[in-house]
């Protein structure tokens, strides 16, 4: 028997304030544990929450970016339940006023394009982070509690684990470029749960639904779903019955495993939150945030392949992160060329990034230095060779490249004047290599460019030496 698979997924993202959205406390991470908090944070009987506006403003440009419809009223309500790791017993949500519905966006998997319905937006605040220890005790950090949240929920319109996936890439892509998060998910700023049911192919009506919650990796999600799919098909031909449930994915194993029996709406007693009044959005606020959009990924990419010619490949690869596309523009804006900036960010620098398992915004490199690198290349200051050491200066101490090149001695020997006479002593003492030549043997140049560079120390333009020696070689 043939199942078709029915995925849906909500995705959280921590939107990039600097305090929280209903109290006053700085949004921090890494911190010393429960030092970002303060009384409205604890739940204190008697405090009030006050709604951070920057959250509404961000979470309106994500809502723009994903073709969503906007609600011009929307309001907070209760979805009570109880977690250790949330002192108020309730958080504090949108459930009957969100802030956007009916947006979409495009995805592609093997070559088809499809279009991802978004059921809704809305924001909402975090809880903190349990942390189980060794000794039987349980502990409690509140610095996450009340962190503002945007969460995105789809329709559920992808059938295959393939296209979770290329939505979340889809997804993350319009949401950092926005600004509106870091989108980290090793820091927990995006999170995913997916959704997901098999019928079996032709039936219409949707299978029983199984939630997968706080998958920290893309890698996770499609392998959850690809073990939910075998798991529940399993199910049904054995003639049992999916159970309605919230289960979790284990990394080590490959299975998802049974966390609890899923609670409906009506467990949530969810009501208007009587301590935040409705909040109406203006349109002029709604125009005002539509001009200040950044320039999107997909626009970036049409520019750099049909303006600055750089190969398809490499343009997605300078969009994996705003940071790199922002350095990229920045280098060519200094006067890199384009091709060379691509290639410079796309090798050396990532290399540079991956080894040290470090970010762009870590190092000391910038992108005037970068752009200085280039030009030293191109106009024959410095050779490739002396590039990369320079290089390897800026981006580890922030050192400027011409002025290390000229403290250094590194520049490139390149006066004819100076490397004429020095090849023609060269040939002269090296008449094998002269006759190597005239025999069509190729490694006599090659013999004779070392000769120069060794005399030189190095210093000898490799372009300039070739032309000079096959000249030289040509006359005899």
């Amino acid at each position: 028997m043939n199942f078709k698979s029915t995925i849906g997924l909500e995705v959280h993202f921590e939107l990039k304030t600097k305090s929280k959205i209903f109290s006053p406390s700085p949004v921090t991470y890494g911190a010393e544990v429960n030092t970002a908090t303060n009384v409205i944070d604890w739940g204190m009987p008697g405090v009030l929450p006050m709604v951070n506006k920057e959250v509404y403003r961000l979470g309106l440009m994500v809502a723009l970016a994903t073709n969503s419809q906007i609600s011009p009223v929307t309001h907070f309500d209760r979805k009570n339940y109880y977690y250790p790791d949330n002192p108020k017993a309730y958080q504090i949500t949108q459930f009957f006023q969100p802030l956007a519905r009916n947006g979409y966006i495009e995805v592609e998997v093997n070559g088809k394009k499809k279009r991802i319905g978004i059921h809704e937006m809305h924001i909402e605040e975090d809880a903190g982070k349990n942390t189980h220890g060794t000794n039987g005790y349980s502990y409690v950090d509140l610095n996450r509690q009340g962190v503002a949240l945007l969460e995105v929920v789809s329709e559920p319109d992808m059938e295959t684990p393939e296209e979770a996936y290329a939505y979340l890439e889809k997804l993350r892509q319009i949401v950092q470029f926005t600004g509106a998060s870091d989108v980290k998910m090793e820091e927990g700023s995006m999170r995913v749960d997916t959704n997901i049911s098999i019928r079996p192919a032709g039936q219409k009506e949707l299978g029983t639904k199984v939630e997968m919650k706080n998958l920290n990796s893309f890698q996770h999600v499609r392998q959850s779903l690809a073990y939910e799919e075998k798991r529940q098909a399993a199910v049904l031909l054995s003639g049992g019955q999916v159970q309605l449930s919230t289960r979790r994915f284990d990394e080590s194993t490959g299975k998802t495993v049974l966390e609890r029996v899923k609670e409906g709406d009506a467990d949530y007693r969810y009501f208007p939150e009587p301590d935040i009044a409705p909040y109406h959005i203006k349109q002029s606020w709604i125009d005002e945030i539509k001009a200040s959009l950044p320039e999107s990924p997909f626009d970036r990419r049409k520019r750099y392949v049909n303006e600055y010619g750089i190969k398809e490949y490499d343009a997605d690869v300078i969009l994996q992160t705003k940071e790199s596309s922002d350095f990229y523009d920045a280098t060519v804006k200094a006067g890199a060329d384009a091709t060379l900036a691509a290639n410079w960010l796309n090798t050396q620098v990532n290399g540079y990034l991956n080894e040290k398992q470090v970010d762009l915004d870590e190092v000391k490199l910038t992108p005037e230095h970068l752009a200085q690198i280039i030009k030293m290349i191109q106009d024959g200051t410095i050779s490739s060779k002396i590039a990369k050491k320079v290089f390897q200066e800026s981006i580890e101490h922030g050192t400027e490249p011409k002025k290390y090149v000229a403290d250094k001695g590194m520049i490139q020997l390149s006066d004819l004047s100076v490397l004429a006479p020095l090849v023609a002593k060269i040939v002269d003492n090296n008449p094998q290599s002269v006759e190597d030549f005239k025999n069509g043997k190729d490694r006599a140049i090659g013999f004779l460019v070392g000769q120069i560079m060794k005399e030189t120390h190095g210093k000898a333009n490799p372009k300039v030496v070739n032309e000079l020696i096959n000249k030289e070689l040509q006359s005899r």
